[in-house]
């Protein structure tokens, strides 16, 4: 028991984090004394950690194949999972699949087997049908936000795999929504369920705000100018909405990112980042952007486009007010729409954009994000690059933010005003054995 103890804080350690919120150490124990479980609880409160580690805690150190799946309903997903899970450092090799990827990566990754594999239902089921990997092993299911897999319409491909795992011991689904269907294909006879989907919402604010105009694109960034400094997301219903929006913040000089399903994987990654690492503190995105991503604590969310159903609004106001912190709500309101009945319930205040008191923060420091052609199949690690760019790029350490690593390259936060110079100091410079390009994206 104590070596077990002192695992998990070695692993919470990394992640700085004293000790497990109350829904993840009830998760955590429910997990390791049930075969079912049903993990329920907002976007954003640490379900995967509450997952991984009593997943991670039973898995056979001499198995050489595959011995827990995870199942997800987005690229995104299977990324952020796949980062928390290799974050760990437990020594199980943890890999992801998915759609969009291409097929040549999958086998290089499948040829040596993860501990843990993580994939879309569509790849995963594609994987099984070519025998790609043996999946008697795999003693663990995990359906992360399942519902959402459901929505898309992976009902077929998730009930075949799960015909083809013929030795599964344990089954967990997790979602952020009441009230969810669990298809009978699941198998769920009698599931234990760990429900903290109240936790958190008594924090966040919902305001209305009037728009005098049909066209609301004046009174949102009349209302962004207010919002000066905050991280936020703006929540639009339609990627052509989001172009359009996209070119007016522009002309009005309001940097941000934009995050939907028209742009290409590597393009919705790179939006990813640079909200992440603080070189956009804005994101405009469709619902893609309100659950099953990561993305750092969020001040505030703009529904520019009224949620049809009450499960949207959900979903994108779990973005803020996460792990008990506080958030705001705007939605944005042509003064003559009528707000759908489950905003209009909430009897929130209306405001005109200029009425908002919040308080812009002080402006902080701009980053600009790098990117460098090497990554973890070079055996490039994080302190290989703060290494490079503190000696030869002469950056002091408040001057270096966030650093992220991927399979074949990597990216960096750096100060806007250091960027130039860094990269005439640090281009072309040898990362282990590997002679990399840095370059502003």
């Amino acid at each position: 028991m104590a070596k077990s103890i002192k695992n998990q804080k070695n692993i919470l350690d990394k992640f700085s984090i004293e000790k497990l919120n109350p829904m993840q150490e009830e998760a955590r124990m429910a997990i390791r004394s049930n075969a079912e479980v049903v993990l329920l609880s907002p976007t954003g409160t640490g379900k995967t950690l509450a997952f991984l580690l009593p997943i991670i805690k039973e898995m056979d150190k001499n198995c050489t194949e595959i011995q827990a799946l995870i199942i997800v309903p987005s690229r995104e997903l299977a990324i952020q999972i796949e980062q928390v899970a290799r974050q760990m450092g437990t020594g199980f090799k943890v890999n992801c699949v998915y759609g969009g990827r291409p097929g040549t990566l999958d086998k290089i990754d499948i040829k040596h087997r993860p501990a843990i594999l993580i994939g879309t239902p569509g790849r995963i089921a594609d994987h099984l049908r070519r025998n790609n990997f043996t999946s008697y092993f795999i003693k663990t299911l995990v359906l992360d936000e399942f519902d959402k897999s459901l929505e898309i319409g992976f009902e077929a491909e998730m009930s075949e795999i799960i015909d083809l795992l013929p030795m599964l011991e344990k089954r967990i689904l997790t979602s952020a929504t009441y009230k969810v269907k669990i298809p009978e294909f699941v198998g769920l006879e009698k599931p234990i369920f760990v429900n903290y989907l109240d936790e958190g919402l008594a924090n966040l604010q919902v305001k209305v705000i009037i728009s005098p105009d049909k066209d609301k694109l004046e009174t949102l960034v009349d209302a962004l100018h207010k919002l000066e400094n905050k991280p936020g997301i703006v929540f639009c219903s339609f990627k052509e909405t989001i172009n359009r929006v996209s070119e007016f913040l522009a002309e009005n000089k309001i940097s941000h990112g934009c995050f939907h399903g028209g742009m290409e994987q590597v393009e919705r990654e790179r939006a990813l980042i640079k909200f992440r690492n603080g070189t956009h503190q804005l994101l405009i995105a469709t619902d893609l952007a309100a659950r099953g991503i990561d993305i750092p604590e969020i001040k505030f969310i703009v529904h520019y486009h009224l949620p049809i159903k009450n499960k949207e609004f959900i979903h994108r106001n779990g973005r803020t007010a996460r792990m008990k912190r506080d958030g705001v709500a705007y939605v944005l309101k042509w003064e003559k729409e009528e707000l759908p009945d489950f905003i209009e319930e909430l009897n929130a205040e209306c405001f005109s954009p200029r009425e908002i008191q919040e308080i812009p923060t002080p402006k902080t420091v701009e980053w600009k994000t790098l990117y460098i052609s090497g990554g973890r199949k070079d055996k490039i690690s994080k302190g290989d690059i703060a290494g490079l760019f503190f000696k030869k790029g002469k950056l002091n350490n408040d001057e270096l933010g966030v650093i992220e690593i991927k399979q074949d390259c990597a990216f960096v936060g750096v100060h806007a005003t250091k960027t130039d110079a860094l990269i005439q100091l640090v281009n072309n410079s040898k990362l282990k054995k590997k002679k990399v390009r840095v370059s502003e994206i």
